[in-house]
């Protein structure tokens, strides 16, 4: 700095300074060179050497920012601390031009007002220690599938990852669950909870997209690509013309360009003759046979009724929901009411499939009324789950200490110890 004007920096220049300034820094394999302002806004890669010019209006041609730069998407922090953030407090930078080395964490008070540093040159981070950069999950994934990885993982195919990931994501679930329910003082338990449960997703993204690269087929850049097309395809009330001011539109918005892309994509199979060309596509097509029933049926609804298929008022699904209760019991009846509990076996398997199917209506027309409600079916059942879990285990504790045996106790018994315990968890007392 001179006359307190800002010093003008030549890239080339500022390279050669850095060179002299840390010989043992290596450049020609490549360096990421930027505005210390731009640090928020741009992906970095802690793998190559950094050098941050602290004068925003450094000749940076390739790297030129306002000073009022957005923060990068996904990316907490500003300037030093997040450089701390990237390569931790202890990391080791060298000023340029002095050539005076010092720890991250220690560095504001030396570039302070006055001082005569123009840039700093960030070392790069080795593979094992740039675990923050987007880049460290698929190079992990790389070494652990290579001839000398990990035996596990190379014995992994796209079919035998395939109920890790289903695992993983109810796992994530549940994570979101206990957030949702957790109280003030445990949010930020659950928050970390969840901070783990969707790197566990990732996990599962990267080792496919690292399976796919190692036969040529595509790799994690692809998914990203593909992924982010769709995205805005699907959002033109966003990035494009159309306009959308309510989830509703947005849904029906989301619905016309999956048609449209559908009939692209049968145009572009029209020369193939496996295809079933004369078969119109289904706006339920790609619903996955293997999702949860609860949340396949929600899906293929929501389907539906963004192309207009739906109950005008929530009325008359109320009364379809009285009228499938009724044909079910119909059924029931009609089939002996079968009871395997006590033994008493349905007619006929005929009869019994007609009232499986009847309950799977009734079923479909409750999945709809939490639709249309706002309540998902599948949370529903499983924080019923849940609340059935803590009730029956207080039933359980309950006989214990009064010396009930439960297999014993006639139900009358036992629906008394139900009660107790649902007014225990309610805050109603309770004999105990």
């Amino acid at each position: 700095m001179t006359g307190g004007q800002p010093a003008r920096v030549d890239p080339a220049a500022l390279i050669a300074a850095a060179r002299i300034a840390a010989p043992e820094v290596a450049l020609d394999a490549g360096v990421t060179l930027i505005p210390m302002q731009a640090l928020a806004a741009t992906a970095i890669d802690s793998r190559l050497p950094l050098i941050v010019a602290l004068d925003h209006d450094a000749a940076v041609s390739s790297a030129r920012v306002a000073a009022d730069t957005t923060q990068l998407p996904g990316r907490s922090g500003t300037g030093l601390q997040l450089l701390v953030r990237l390569y931790g407090a202890e990391h080791v930078a060298t000023s340029i031009p002095d050539g005076t080395r010092a720890t991250l964490s220690s560095l504001a008070q030396a570039l302070g007002k006055g001082s005569e540093v123009t840039a700093l040159l960030i070392p790069p981070l080795p593979p094992l220690a740039a675990l923050a950069s987007p880049w460290a999950m698929p190079w992990l994934s790389a070494r652990l599938r290579a001839p000398d990885g990990c035996p596990w993982d190379r014995e992994q195919t796209h079919g035998s990852l395939a109920k890790h990931l289903i695992e993983e994501a109810w796992e994530l679930h549940d994570a979101i669950e206990a957030l949702e329910a957790a109280p003030p003082e445990r949010r930020g338990e659950a928050l970390d909870a969840l901070q783990g449960e969707l790197g566990d997703v990732l996990l599962q993204v990267i080792l496919h997209a690292q399976l796919a690269a190692e036969i040529g087929a595509f790799d994690l850049t692809d998914v990203q690509e593909r992924l982010a097309k769709k995205i805005v395809r699907r959002h033109p009330h966003v990035f494009g013309d159309a306009e959308a001011t309510t989830s509703r539109d947005v849904q029906r918005n989301w619905e016309s360009v999956k048609a449209e892309e559908r009939a692209s994509e049968k145009a572009a199979n029209g020369s193939d003759q496996s295809v079933d060309t004369a078969r119109p596509r289904s706006a339920l097509e790609g619903v996955s046979r293997s999702l949860p029933a609860l949340a396949a049926s929600r899906e293929l609804q929501d389907r539906a009724s963004a192309l207009g298929y739906d109950w005008p008022e929530m009325r008359g699904l109320l009364e379809k929901l009285d009228e499938e209760l009724g044909e079910l019991a119909e059924a029931l009846r009609d089939a002996g009411d079968p009871d395997v509990l006590t033994g008493r076996a349905a007619k006929s398997p005929a009869t019994l499939a007609a009232a499986k199917e009847e309950l799977g209506d009734v079923i479909t027309v409750l999945v709809n009324l939490g639709r249309r409600s706002g309540i998902d079916a599948e949370a529903a059942l499983r924080s019923a789950n849940e609340k059935f879990r803590r009730r029956f285990g207080d039933v359980e504790r309950r006989a214990a200490a009064r010396a009930i045996d439960l297999k014993s106790a006639d139900f009358a018994v036992l629906d008394g110890l139900w009660d107790e315990a649902k007014a225990a968890e309610r805050g109603e007392g309770g004999a105990t």
